[in-house]
This record gives C-alpha cells, structure tokens and sequence, in this order.
C-alpha cells in the first residue's frame, strides 16, 4: 500500500487566535478552567496548562447554569485579573459570552469568543458577533441538528466575520449513563462538507474526568482539528463541573499520550 494515499489531505481554512492557528496539519489544544474564581486559581492553571503543552487557554468569565443559585461566575471582577495573568504567561484567552452587551468590555483582552451551546440559536447574538473580526468558537446546541449548526454559522458569516471554529461537544440522546453523547459522526461529516475547522469538548460530552483522555483520543483519530478541555487544581472543590475536570497531573499524562498517538497519525501537536 502507498503510504501517500493514507495521508489526509488538510484543505480546511486556518484561524488565527493569537499567535495559533487552529486547522490545518496540526493540532490544536484548548484547556483550562471551567470559571474563573480567584487570581491564584487562574494564574496557577493557566501556567500549569502551559506547561503541559497547551496553546490556548479557557476560562468562563460569565457562566450559564441550569440552577440560578448555582456559581455564574466572577463577571467584571474577573477582568483586571485576567489582563495581569495574560501578561505573565502569554496565553491567548477563549472565553464565552452570553450577551452582546459583553463584547466592548471584554473586546481587548479576550482573543476569541465562545458561543456556548444554549447560544448556538441565539440569531442576535451571532448577528452581532458576525460585525467583528474577533475569532468565533461556536459550540453546538445539546438538540441541534448538524444542519443547523452550519447554518448558524452563516448569521456570523453575513456580518462579514468568518473566522469560525465549530466545537462538537456532544448532544442530548436518551442515555443518561454519562452528560451527554460525543457525536463523532458530526466531526467527520462536517470536515468532509465544510472547510471551517471543528474541535471537540470531551469534558462537556461524557462529564466523568476519568473518560476525559479517552475521548481526546477518539476525536484526535476522527480527524479533529483540536480539543478544548477543562482543568483544575483541585476538580473536587471546583465551583463548576469539577465532576469533568482533569487535575494537572491527569492532564500533563493525557498530553504525553496524545502527542504519541497525534505522531503515529501524521498530525502532530502544533509547535509554540
């Protein structure tokens, strides 16, 4: 057999967040914590991810909760603490919004924009962030079909901003086992259709830490073009989705195997 007929072929568009490109012959990864809750949590992840061979970092500034006693993040007061944190360790940022009234004050220090999952139907919120250049990751609503992930795609993209990433990040189905079900078959089938580059959310998908690496695995092989994952210092006391974050330890071990098995697939971590 040819070794050149097993080669993918990379004809996905790039986008650039900071100084990463996600898409292309590379892979990409995303983590950190779920919400931001104090300077020291936030600077120690962040560093921690870094080190581990992360290119990006995550970090909810505003939370979205089912419960409306639940944590919904530090809001503003997280701002200037996050601006210091940046400067230390270089990382560029992913952060939800869930307002477009959030987009001024967070434009000069957020590097790309999530638009999570209760959001993917929000038209108004697309329209809006489809006026500015600003990086969009746009995660699939937990009912939506395929189809009309793409098509949301579009309202972002009238306003004259296609510099889009889609996350996958598993769909509400009738098994109750784990948080939700990792639609794989959503990866491949939109980077056979589409050009736009598609990452996946294990952490959100099954919502048990200790399936987390597995997953990445899974979406590593399936010809994603990353992973965006959530890390903690401590998940046990974690303010939100402590049940899916990987310590650092876990996740310095995840990356070690997966910088192995992006290799023996011919698509290795990106280089920083």
């Amino acid at each position: 057999m040819q070794t050149d007929m097993m080669q993918p072929e990379f004809q996905t568009r790039t986008v650039k967040v900071g100084n990463i490109n996600i898409g292309g012959p590379e892979f990409t990864v995303i983590a950190g914590p779920c919400s931001i809750e104090s300077r020291e949590h936030f600077q120690q992840t962040s560093t921690a991810v870094k080190k581990a061979g992360a290119h990006l970092v995550r970090a909810g500034i505003w939370k979205l909760r089912t419960s409306a006693e639940a944590f919904q993040g530090l809001g503003s007061d997280a701002f200037d603490l996050i601006k210091e944190v940046k400067k230390e360790t270089g990382m560029p940022l992913v952060s939800e919004i869930t307002d477009p009234r959030q987009i001024e004050e967070v434009y000069d220090f957020v590097d790309m924009f999530q638009i999570g999952s209760r959001n993917m139907h929000n038209y108004s919120l697309l329209k809006e962030v489809g006026k500015i250049k600003k990086p969009i990751l746009l995660k699939r609503g937990f009912a939506a079909l395929i189809d009309e992930w793409i098509k949301a795609t579009e309202y972002i993209r009238m306003g004259g901003n296609d510099n889009i990433v889609l996350c996958e990040r598993g769909i509400r189905t009738f098994e109750t086992a784990t948080r939700n079900t990792l639609d794989l078959n959503a990866v491949v089938y939109v980077k056979a259709r589409t050009q736009l580059p598609v990452i996946v959310d294990p952490s959100h998908a099954i919502g048990l830490r200790e399936f987390v690496p597995q997953l990445t695995y899974a979406s590593a092989a399936s010809g994603a073009d990353g992973v965006i994952v959530e890390v903690h210092p401590q998940p046990d006391k974690a303010m939100s989705d402590g049940r899916q974050s990987l310590n650092f330890s876990d996740f310095e071990k995840m990356m070690l195997q997966l910088d192995k098995i992006l290799n023996a697939l011919g698509r290795p971590l990106q280089k920083i």
